[in-house]
Order: structure tokens, then C-alpha cells, then sequence
């Protein structure tokens, strides 16, 4: 799959006048993002990424590039400023941190994030489901199997200011019980594929393996994990 043609087929799209990369006004746009963004994305490439420490069960794990510049600017304008036009593109970016998260075209089952009910109200929708929807396409069309599963559930977290990492780490799963009646339905569907979470930005790693720990328990194991953006973390000194 060619990252550089990603944007080719998004030309209908009703755009807005500000770049979703740099936010710059009354530029040229393509696919809602300057060339200049439009070619900083496509040049990305998927790497391992890990957070430093790692929580106990995180999966391995693939970013296309550090939550900065213009990959931050995009993700904001998608998730926080309405932007949902850009699910498409970003969507065929993830396809691609999937694939090099799998490695060898093999059937997968995309498993994203699950969002609060809070978080969908004031998104206007789930966002990673968007996302995942896109990414199946793109893997589709490149040959691949894909299935997608939500066998999981999200609720509100507690405040974990004064827990340590065992507590934060026992919240989080806590956090995404499994949807009893889709279980059954979500373990056939993982037979014989290679199971990825799915999310849009990994800091500590704490939710991919709280997802990945529920998605254990459920009967579902997981391969790995792929995200758009991963944070990088500064030491202090």
C-alpha cells in the first residue's frame, strides 16, 4: 500500500478554509490540508513504538509518527473540532499501521478503542469506530481479510491522581467490561486472525493493555496494537 496516494480520493469533499495541519487560512487545500501538510503526512512511515516503563500486558505496538506538528494538528482538528471529513484519510493512515504491525497479509480482526457514552455525545460519534471503518476499507482494497469486533464497553474512569501504578492499571481495566451478549459473536470472528487494538494516540500505554487484559479475559487474544500517534515522553533533568 502507497501512503503518498492516500488524499487522491478525496477531492468531493466539501473543505473547509482552514488547513487541518498547520491551521493556516486561504491556502490551496486538498483533502482539507495544505500540500505542504498533505506531503509531512504521506511521508510518515509506521515504527514500533513503547512507552518507557511499559504497563504489564501492553501488546506490541506501531505508530506512524510522535503526537507533534502536523500529525497533532490533524488529530485535534478531527476529534475536537469537528473535522470529521478527515476520518477517511486518517483511516487509510492507520490501514498502513496495521499492516506493518501484522507484517505478512494475513485475516484480521480490528478491535478499536471503545469510547464513553460521554465522549461519542460530545464528538457528535465515535470516533475510532470511523476510523476503523476506513481502515478496513483501505486493507480491503489492498487484499487484505478484515473483520471488526466492539465486544467491549467504556466507562467513566475514577480519578487516579492518588493511585499508584498498580491502582491506575486495575481502574483502567476495570474501566472496559466486556458486552456480554457480543462476546460469543467477537470470539468466532478472532478465529484464525491476528487480533489489533486499535486508538488513535498511545502516552503511557495504560489503556491499549487494559483493552488488551478485557480482551484476554473475554477469550480474545491479542496480536498487537496500532495507533496513529504515540507521545514522547520528556525526562525531566
Amino acid at each position: 500500500m502507497a501512503p503518498a496516494g492516500i488524499w487522491s480520493d478525496l477531492a468531493d469533499l466539501v473543505l473547509p478554509t482552514e488547513c487541518a495541519g498547520c491551521r493556516g487560512v486561504r491556502l490551496s487545500l486538498r483533502q482539507g490540508a495544505c500540500a505542504s501538510c498533505v506531503a509531512e503526512l504521506a511521508a510518515l512511515r509506521p515504527a514500533p513504538s513503547r512507552p518507557t516503563p511499559a504497563p504489564v500486558g501492553l501488546p506490541g505496538c506501531v505508530a506512524l509518527g510522535p503526537y507533534q506538528g502536523v500529525l497533532r494538528e490533524t488529530l485535534l482538528s478531527y476529534k475536537e473540532r469537528g473535522r470529521h471529513g478527515l476520518a477517511r484519510p486518517l483511516g487509510r493512515l492507520l490501514a498502513e499501521v496495521v499492516a506493518e504491525a501484522v507484517g505478512e497479509r494475513r485475516p484480521v480482526l480490528l478491535v478499536p478503542v471503545p469510547a464513553t457514552a460521554r465522549a461519542v455525545r460530545d464528538r457528535h460519534g465515535d470516533h475510532l469506530r470511523r476510523l476503523a471503518r476506513q481502515a478496513g476499507l483501505r486493507l480491503r482494497a489492498a487484499g487484505w481479510s478484515v473483520a471488526a469486533a466492539h465486544p467491549l464497553r467504556a466507562l467513566p474512569r475514577p480519578d487516579s491522581a492518588t493511585l499508584d501504578s498498580a491502582g491506575r492499571a486495575a481502574a483502567a481495566h476495570a474501566a472496559f467490561p466486556a458486552r456480554t451478549a457480543r462476546v460469543p459473536a467477537a470470539r468466532r470472528a478472532a478465529a484464525g486472525r491476528a487480533v489489533v487494538v486499535l486508538d488513535d494516540i498511545v502516552t503511557t500505554g495504560v489503556t491499549l493493555a487494559a483493552v488488551t487484559r478485557s480482551l484476554r479475559d473475554a477469550g480474545i487474544p491479542v496480536y498487537a496494537a496500532a495507533v496513529l500517534a504515540a507521545t514522547e515522553r520528556r525526562r525531566r533533568g
